[in-house]
């Protein structure tokens, strides 16, 4: 599908927007307590998209001191969890570049936490295929081009379309009605003009569909599929898909769903291919 946030460098970096069709909301920052324990507090803040930063590597990372006595500890697998979020968003929202390579150290001090959690969560993008590991000096986000997001798009019509064909035969209307919210959503997400926010919102919506196929392995490489579709191009800019780009592409969700509702599958099969061709 079409998917679709910079500003001076500061200790911020944005999050994506919850599903549900509320507006971007202000960027996230992790502020820097004494220790990691603290380091999962969220709080909103000014600043811009751009406050994800580059940096060198650097080998002596001091050990963070152990939480003050009457704070809850925050695992760590929770920090990393926040760090894989807001680094996801940044990505969508291209704030991470492609051919960009970006610090552990540094992205860590700008979460307030060590750079643990954060290679942690690089890891993470890594496995997904989003960055690449540079000895010594971090990680460099993937560079990919037109011909690699009609890949996707292909991929992802052979293992959807079918299933939603199947699904309009069988699944009865009042079911349909249920994702009518799911898909007010997207257009509400899409008209904050936050290519994160509409995002999720996105992929929301797709799980939902897909999800009453009662097939979790399809819903999950779906997700993949979906996730990665979302990830910038080469020379694409946070402002290279606008507001009116993002709605004209949420609108399509709630067309899928009356085709679905009317069992239309010749509807249903254009439309889910021109949303896959169009994505990026």
């Amino acid at each position: 599908m079409k998917q679709g946030a910079q500003g001076s460098a500061g200790p911020e970096v944005p999050r994506a927007g919850a599903p549900g069709g509320q507006g971007a909301p202000g960027p996230q920052r992790v502020p820097q307590q004494p220790g990691a324990a603290d380091a999962g507090r969220v709080r909103s803040g000014g600043g811009g998209a751009s406050d994800v930063v580059r940096g060198e590597h650097t080998h002596s990372e001091p050990a963070p001191p152990s939480a003050p006595r009457g704070r809850p500890v925050v695992q760590r697998a929770s920090v990393r969890g926040q760090i894989v979020d807001a680094l996801r968003a940044a990505l969508v929202a291209g704030d991470l570049r492609p051919g960009e390579v970006y610090s552990a150290p540094v992205l860590g001090e700008r979460f307030g936490v060590s750079a643990t959690p954060v290679r942690e969560a690089m890891q993470q993008l890594a496995i997904e295929g989003a960055v690449e590991v540079v000895p010594n000096r971090g990680f460099r986000v993937v560079e990919r081009g037109a011909r690699e997001l009609a890949e996707l798009a292909e991929v992802r019509a052979l293992i959807e379309v079918p299933v939603m064909l199947r699904l309009a035969r069988t699944v009865p209307a009042e079911r349909w009605a249920e994702l009518r919210p799911l898909a007010e959503a997207t257009v509400r997400a899409a008209s904050s003009g936050c290519r994160a926010t509409y995002a999720e919102s996105d992929r929301g919506f797709h799980r939902a569909v897909l999800s009453l196929s009662g097939n979790q392995q399809l819903v999950q490489i779906a997700e993949d599929l979906h996730r990665r579709a979302q990830w910038p191009l080469v020379g694409s800019g946070p402002g290279t898909r606008g507001r009116a780009d993002l709605v004209a592409d949420a609108h399509e969700h709630t067309a899928l769903l009356d085709a679905l509702i009317a069992r239309d599958l010749d509807v249903v099969r254009a439309l889910v291919g021109e949303h896959f061709a169009g994505a990026g």
